[in-house]
């Protein structure tokens, strides 16, 4: 084999340097990014820790998750800001809400918050969320209950073979924040349903809001007025929030 020249051998090797510069700066590429994307994640999990978890529930009747509460919770979304995570499961059957249906959808949804989380309700939604909650309560304390224009199912106001409200007063943690909130022109659940709650439930405020409809008139101001007061971060009942 013919002897290689100096000129050849500087070539090959300096060939072999660019390959192994190139080896370590790919290397040290992937290093990088594997650092960026780890604090990444690392601010995405303080920023979460800090936020305050908001569980939505919708109210019945076709299209009403697409068509209908999607305007309050839009609504509700612009007036709490971005400390707030807002969840908007679509609900089972909602042309014909069933308590057995719904209520174990709610246990799910209850699965995946924490101490300290919101509780909100829309309408037979309300009416679900707080007959389970004093029925079958979870394993968490929520940082308050929140109920829209809810129907009430029991003496005195509807009747219904599959829910009826009944003893809610004994069942419910008094310490609990909870907000009842129905309009003065709710065509759909009368207003005097509202001074139902409010006798079976006489720790709870109380807002009768003038005016409004079955949906307050898409502006959910005063509901988020409340919730920020509350002041609740994720996990830490009456901890002032961020």
């Amino acid at each position: 084999m013919p002897e290689t020249s100096p000129h050849v051998r500087l070539r090959i090797l300096a060939r072999r340097h660019r390959r192994r510069d190139g080896i370590r700066r790919d290397r040290q590429s992937s290093v990088t990014r594997a650092i960026a994307k780890a604090e990444e994640l690392a601010h995405q999990e303080s920023r979460d820790a800090m936020t305050n978890q908001v569980l939505f529930i919708q109210g019945g009747g076709e299209g009403t998750h697409d068509e209908w509460d999607h305007k309050i919770l839009d609504s509700l979304k612009r007036e709490l800001g971005p400390d707030y995570a807002i969840r908007y499961p679509r609900m089972p059957n909602e042309a014909d809400p069933k308590y057995a249906e719904w209520n174990t959808t709610l246990k799910r949804q209850f699965a995946g918050l924490d101490d300290g989380a919101i509780v909100v309700g829309h309408s037979i939604g309300g009416t679900i969320l707080i007959k389970t909650l004093a029925d079958d309560p979870p394993q968490l304390t929520f940082g308050g209950i929140f109920l829209i224009a809810p129907p009430f199912v029991g003496d005195g106001g509807w009747h219904s073979d599959d829910i009826e409200l009944s003893d809610l007063g004994t069942k419910l943690p008094e310490e609990t924040p909870l907000y009842l909130y129905h309009g003065s022109k709710d065509q759909t659940a009368p207003l005097e349903h509202v001074g139902l709650y409010a006798k079976a439930l006489p720790h709870a405020v109380v807002r009768r809001l003038s005016g409004r409809d079955h949906q307050l008139n898409n502006d959910m101001s005063e509901v988020a007025a409340d919730i920020r007061r509350l002041g609740v971060v994720r996990g830490v009942p009456g901890a002032t929030g961020p």
